[in-house]
């Protein structure tokens, strides 16, 4: 196991993440979304391997406006790791700050600068 994280994916918030994969799964040519039952969240797999592209649902979701520092562009980076622990420590001596630490299979942190990303052992 390893504490250096691998490039999982960049998950985008959007009203309806099933709409928006579906989309993106056109333009990509790339095969139908993996949904979860609730609707809230859904993946597009690079058939080709590497990154993956995620959608999650926001209640009251605001589009970006580019460049906009009253409504910013909103999405977040997905880091896969294998050992979440161990990752936890060394993001966190890089100057990472913990945001929550609840869900069993991910944290969620912000960069240096406060920018939201995720470590997964998903």
């Amino acid at each position: 196991m390893s504490a250096t994280p691998t490039f999982g994916g960049v998950a985008i918030d959007c009203p309806d993440p099933a709409a928006l994969a579906g989309f993106y799964r056109a333009l990509l040519d790339w095969t139908e979304p993996e949904v979860t039952p609730d609707g809230h969240w859904a993946r597009l797999v690079n058939p080709l391997g590497g990154a993956r592209l995620e959608f999650q649902r926001v209640t009251d979701y605001r589009a970006p406006e580019w460049p906009s520092a009253e409504k910013p562009q909103q999405a977040h980076v997905d880091l896969d790791v294998t050992d979440l622990e161990a990752a936890h420590e060394r993001v966190l001596s890089l100057g990472a700050k913990l945001l929550d630490d609840s869900p069993k299979t991910f944290r969620v942190y912000a960069d240096p600068v406060g920018h939201p990303f995720c470590l997964c052992a998903c």
